[in-house]
């Protein structure tokens, strides 16, 4: 009898803590970056109130926008990503009965990410964005993000090609998928032309319509394979760990996985419903939502049904208590946005704070319980030992439970209340509520139910660290974890083995078929948006942006302005009445990047050229609530004392010119004249509208002397520019 000698290895459990660390740390700043925005909607004076007189020389470092930006990259690519490798890392040498590939790749992947955070957050914070959301990073940190993920990829696919098993459990099917999705929708919506090598500006390559429609591919696919499939996988694995009872179904995997990555990427449309798309996108995008219901339910039913027959289990253990209440989650949130879809309920959703309640359904009920769950569970196993208290457990898991409540509930009843006012009118055909902040005004109550039920999530979150930092000062890390394998041998095909069982121990063929079924969506959707003309109307009237106002705009990005105002009138009757003409695919074609927007937290501003005077928007810049009296829209004092810099203008219309934009040499050889023509202009008007604004800039060049910034070579001039463009050529 042949003896069979058994091989000795060891786990590398440390890159698993330095994820698990990251991950707590990561969500700490993130859930408080999400409190801070959420106050700043019912109390907008929170930046005066923190920097006082020192707001003005603040460069906008507490800019509502900034923040949105930073809230939702950190808990998307820090709480939820650093999780996804917590998991993943310590499920593959398990799954695959080997240490991870490389440990010198793996802390390479770990220190690189959490650069990648780092760097966000200085960069958003100084204002250095693109405005594509969940995709806001620029160039060279897009760049930062490829090199690092193609790292974690050659760690998971060099682990799979020495494990010692033959199969690949379904887990690692979810990890692949994600990773060659990610991988094709971070390289194609980023696109981007940097005005120069030695700047951190660029342009999107896409335009208009071209770019809403590769944004918001890449936007739902985000959430798709980044907030979706990887937790898919940790489901696969921690749910059968966690309850000790096998998957319900393998057929039932199998099915689910490659119906729901190939139907997951024709969805992205659905974010464009009643936009200047063509409407064969926004078709599509509704059929495959619709579609999506099945496959998302599917691992839904797959998930819960793992835990039949440990019902008594999950009454008493808190770690399955979430991830119940996660997979639940995952089901009503993917029920939820197929309805989205629909145009009825979108009409009715889209651009209020339905789709904010959606998200965090999503992102606080399913990723979150899902990773407070993984978490609990793996710091048992990690530092060998039990649970801190149970009960701290428990009420983190009751916190989580009435915050999500209290958040999803006053955001869905506020929605539809707002949206209701929105359209209505009065019996002589005029609106009911023509101010919009009177539609603001209303929803107040909801806006600070949001924020008690933030709260409270967060506090459970904080007792969930305690827990932890007390479970793991009583155990001891496993640091040599060893495990006894046998040597693996792969076989041929046995021909009575079916397909999927093959194909299951092809990690490369499974890869490449993963891409496939992921790619075609998107370039069935894409390609004939990109080059057939008749998608995209010209319209003979519609010109490029002026210099300053392309300055302008460039600053409207700093901010992160498109957070909060859309610029995108649908063809509704009521926003017809209230904005004006409906938007036009025609009108968008030199704007490199789109600013459509996906929430109106203020009007939407595709109309606003020659709305209001110049003056007004000057004094609604340094405090909006003089020019609209309770307006939750924060001061942005510094736009009015920060000198222009026109030092890239030159080097910005030329990368426009290398992107289509029909500017000529003649044009740039008389620049700065234009701009300054263009700068006098506004000035005089605010000054003659407003003479107290004169005065107040005589007594500054009195103060300040040599260092004194008149008023045309200032921010807020640019900005003005811009904003008094919006909608003019459509209107002349």
């Amino acid at each position: 009898m042949m003896k069979i000698e058994l091989e000795t290895c060891y786990y590398n459990n440390r890159i698993v803590k330095a994820f698990l660390y990251a991950t707590l740390f990561w969500a700490i700043v993130g859930f408080f970056a999400g409190l801070v925005i959420a106050f700043m909607l019912f109390y907008p004076e929170l930046p005066e109130f923190l920097l006082r007189n020192k707001l003005k020389d603040s460069q906008g470092i507490m800019g509502f926008g900034r923040w949105r930006m930073l809230h939702t990259s950190t808990t998307v690519f820090a709480f939820v990503g650093n999780v996804i490798f917590t998991g993943s890392y310590y499920s593959l040498q398990r799954l695959l009965k080997t240490r991870i590939f490389s440990d010198i790749l793996s802390w390479i992947h770990f220190w690189g990410w959490q650069i990648f955070i780092l760097s966000t957050w200085i960069t958003f914070l100084l204002g250095i964005n693109t405005s594509k959301e969940y995709a806001e990073h620029e160039w060279p940190i897009d760049i930062w993000i490829l090199f690092i993920w193609i790292v974690y990829g050659i760690n998971m696919i060099g682990s799979i090609l020495k494990r010692r098993i033959q199969h690949l459990y379904v887990s690692i099917w979810f990890f692949l998928g994600t990773w060659v999705a990610v991988a094709m929708l971070h390289i194609f919506n980023n696109l981007e032309l940097p005005i120069s090598i030695f700047s951190f500006k660029s342009y999107s390559i896409y335009a208009g319509v071209q770019d809403a429609l590769m944004q918001w591919w890449y936007g739902h696919n985000a959430v798709a394979f980044i907030l979706t499939t990887p937790i898919l996988g940790l489901m696969y694995y921690f749910v059968p760990k966690a309850s000790n009872q096998p998957i319900f179904s393998y057929k039932l995997s199998i099915i689910h996985f490659w119906s729901l990555i190939f139907i997951y990427i024709w969805a992205g449309p659905h974010h464009l419903m009643y936009t200047s798309l063509p409407n064969w996108a926004q078709m599509l995008g509704t059929i495959f939502s619709i579609m999506l219901i099945a496959p998302s339910w599917g691992g839904m039913l797959n998930g819960l049904l793992t835990l039949r027959g440990a019902w008594n289990k999950v009454r008493k253990d808190p770690i399955l208590k979430f991830f119940t209440v996660g997979i639940t989650c995952y089901g009503m949130a993917t029920f939820e946005g197929p309805m989205l879809a629909t145009k009825t309920l979108n009409s009715i959703g889209h651009f209020t704070d339905w789709v904010i309640a959606h998200v965090h359904l999503g992102t606080l009920g399913w990723n979150g319980f899902m990773a407070f769950g993984i978490i609990y569970w793996l710091t048992q196993k990690l530092w060998n030992t039990k649970l801190y208290s149970i009960s701290l457990a428990n009420i983190h898991f009751f916190l989580g439970i009435l915050g999500i409540t209290l958040y999803i509930f006053p955001m869905y009843f506020g929605s539809i209340l707002q949206s209701e006012m929105w359209k209505q009118f009065n019996p002589d055909g005029t609106l009911t509520y023509k101010n919009f902040l009177d539609t603001v005004l209303s929803i107040i109550p909801f806006y600070k139910l949001r924020f008690v039920g933030g709260a409270l999530y967060f506090f459970g979150f904080i007792l969930m660290i305690y827990n932890l930092f007390r479970t793991i000062r009583k155990g001891t890390f496993l640091d040599k974890e060893s495990f006894q394998v046998i040597p693996f041998t792969e076989n041929g095909k046995n021909k009575n083995e079916k397909f999927h069982s093959w194909l299951e121990q092809k990690p490369i063929q499974f890869t490449i078929l993963s891409f496939i079924a992921v790619a075609i969506g998107g370039f069935i959707e894409i390609i004939p948006t990109l080059v057939i003309k008749s998608n995209v109307p010209t319209i003979n009237n519609v010109k490029p942006y002026k210099a300053l106002e392309l300055e302008g705009r460039d600053i409207f990005v700093r901010e992160g302005c498109n957070a909060c105002h859309s610029a995108q009138v649908r063809p509704f009757r009521d926003e017809v009445v209230r904005y004006g003409e409906y938007s036009k695919a025609g009108e968008f074609v030199y704007d490199h990047p789109f600013l459509w927007g996906s929430k109106r937290t203020g009007p939407d501003l595709a109309r606003e050229g020659g709305k209001n005077p110049n003056s007004w928007h000057y004094k609604h810049m340094y405090n909006p609530r003089s020019t609209s009296p309770g307006s939750i829209m924060p001061r942005y004092p510094w736009l009015i004392y920060n000198k222009l810099d026109r030092s890239n203008t030159e080097k910005k219309i030329r990368a426009m010119m290398k992107l289509g934009v029909p500017y000529t040499l003649e044009y740039i050889k008389n620049l700065n004249d234009e701009m300054d023509s263009q700068a006098n202009k506004i000035v005089s008007d605010i000054y003659n509208e407003y003479p107290e604004i004169k005065k107040e800039m005589d007594l500054q060049r009195r103060k300040e002397k040599e260092k004194f910034i008149p008023l045309e070579k200032r921010e807020v001039i640019a900005l003005i520019s811009y904003l008094q463009r919006l909608g003019i050529d459509i209107k002349s």
